[in-house]
């Protein structure tokens, strides 16, 4: 007992010493590490953090000419003005069904691809279906609709299949599917790098002797392959849950049409024509800020609940 006591405090002895030596040689250089950490932390503190200042402009009736200091302040005033607003219900409703929707049947698809890929044993052949999965990630938000547009046009190559003259673009129900499916086809097998990645970790050994054993397709999934992606499937739902309200912007207004705003006008899109269309920059910069904040409370919230069912492992 003696001897495995004396060689603990050694190991302490050991740890605490070479953390004295690196703190003592970056007090002797100090001057290196400022300069290589300096340009990181200034672009930081720029470009992230500086403008958290502007969330000031969402408790003030902000005027560009007298700036942030100047301008009078209301308080809550702008928050309690889009609360109670008669659209509010109908715009969070917008939101947190594209957003839902989306969670619920693109968050599987890349587990699955992964899964998929990882059975194809020829290497030529799998790199080719990667690429192939991987391309659509490289195609501009903007192109994309652009391509989604011209596929359902009146004249497009679905209505042309379908023997119909739909326009569904300008179809309120049709939105959310198209948002939706588009979504899968663009992200889907970009997302599936992170879980296949992870399948490398599998046990090969183990694999094989559960084929020995006749386990099937399934068994051998749940036993050999879901334990290696579990840890990543828990933290990237964490992280997709917790953006629930954090929907693209770009994507759904480039798909917005007139005819079809019922269903497509959301948050984000609220905020773009309330700022930057309508000049009221204190109110879209409010009905900002409470986007983000339910945003943060969610993902504490899911973080906590993952935990709770993953033996305390969330984030």
């Amino acid at each position: 007992m003696s001897t495995n006591s004396n060689t603990v405090s050694r190991r302490k002895e050991a740890e605490g010493g070479g953390l004295h030596n690196t703190l003592v040689y970056i007090r002797q250089h100090w001057q290196l590490y400022l300069i290589f950490l300096m340009p990181a932390l200034l672009l930081t503190l720029i470009f992230k953090y500086a403008p958290m200042s502007g969330i000031l402009i969402a408790f003030q009736d902000y005027n560009p000419f007298k700036g942030v200091m100047g301008s009078k302040w209301v308080g809550l005033k702008h928050f309690t003005r889009f609360l109670t607003s008669p659209d509010f219900l109908g715009y969070l409703a917008n939101t947190l069904k594209l957003s839902v929707y989306s969670l619920l049947w693109g968050f599987p698809v890349p587990i699955l691809l992964a899964l998929l890929l990882n059975r194809i044993q020829r290497a030529g052949i799998k790199k080719k279906v990667q690429l192939i999965l991987y391309l659509p990630n490289f195609v501009s938000v903007i192109v994309l609709c652009g391509i989604v547009r011209i596929f359902l046009s009146v004249t497009g190559p679905v209505n042309l299949l379908l023997g119909t003259d739909l326009n569904f673009m300008t179809m309120p129900g049709a939105f959310r599917t198209i948002y939706i499916v588009s979504g899968i086809w663009q992200t889907a097998g970009w997302a599936s790098i992170m879980y296949t990645a992870s399948l490398a970790n599998a046990s090969q050994e183990l694999r094989e002797a559960a084929i020995m054993d006749g386990a099937n397709i399934l068994q051998q999934i749940r036993t050999v392959e879901w334990p290696a992606i579990k840890d990543m499937v828990v933290i990237q739902f964490i992280l997709q849950a917790g953006n629930i309200m954090s929907i693209g912007f770009e994507k759904a207004y480039a798909l917005q049409t007139d005819l079809n705003l019922p269903a497509s006008e959301i948050i984000a899109t609220y905020v773009y024509r309330k700022g930057l269309i309508d000049g009221d920059y204190s109110f879209s910069t409010a009905v900002g800020l409470f986007n983000t904040v339910i945003n943060v409370i969610l993902l504490i919230v899911v973080n906590k609940i993952v935990a709770k069912m993953n033996d305390g492992q969330g984030l």
